[in-house]
């Protein structure tokens, strides 16, 4: 009686070295590339273009960022046409020392009016903490805000900042529906170049998580 057999043949093809050398060559190529156009990819700087064609009516800034990138609304915000500004965030941590601001929504509220921003054109829209999907439960938060003031979003410009604009962009497009144009401002990040993203630890953790978060939102959550 014969055993079955444990192995057999295959012939296996292995590069030769100029193949090898395509290969690297190949694999760089697109390293570089993907360095390069990250960072104009995952921040695009798209204003709405409104029914009318004359832009979006409002604005809204994602809080959470640094008070440096919030102001960098407000050339746009004089220079635009917006008839309200809406500012967002959850609760700020007790512990962290923000001036006494309970709210990121409050905060950056703060900052545009500490630059002459007047007071009847900003609003704050809080939302609450969560662990996950902060972004979709912000724009949830500026849905319901809407719904309550009988205020109808036709279109609007999100202000946030870098990377993170296209996947807050996805989400809030998840959140308003698609009867709502979402476009979008960027803010220029204080914390790396984002012409050398890849130089700082700041720029390559905040550029990859995004793409990482991008596919995660584009996959994962569903209004």
């Amino acid at each position: 009686m014969r055993l079955p057999a444990l192995f057999r043949r295959r012939e296996v093809w292995v590069p030769t070295p100029w193949g090898l050398l395509l290969i690297v060559g190949a694999v760089a190529a697109l390293i570089v590339a993907f360095a390069l156009n990250a960072y104009a990819f995952l921040s695009p700087h798209q204003p709405a273009l409104g029914r009318d064609g004359r832009g979006a009516h409002t604005l809204v800034i994602e809080g959470w960022m640094p008070e440096a990138e919030v102001a960098q609304a407000i050339p746009f915000i004089r220079a635009g046409h917006y008839d309200r500004v809406l500012t967002t965030g959850p609760p700020i941590n007790p512990l962290m020392d923000y001036g006494g601001w309970h709210t990121y929504a409050a905060r950056a509220a703060a900052v545009l009016r500490r630059n002459g921003i007047a007071e009847p054109l900003v609003t704050t829209v809080d939302s609450p903490t969560v662990r996950r999907d902060r972004t979709y439960t912000m724009a949830v938060s500026v849905r319901d805000w809407a719904a309550r003031s009988n205020v109808q979003l036709e279109a609007i410009d999100l202000f946030s900042v870098g990377v993170h604009t296209r996947r807050s962009r996805m989400t809030y497009r998840l959140a308003l529906g698609p009867e709502v144009e979402v476009g979008t401002v960027v803010a220029w990040p204080i914390e790396y170049d984002p012409s050398r993203w890849w130089a700082s630890s700041e720029g390559a953790r905040a550029t990859l998580y995004e793409f990482f978060g991008l596919a995660w939102t584009a996959c994962c959550i569903w209004p």
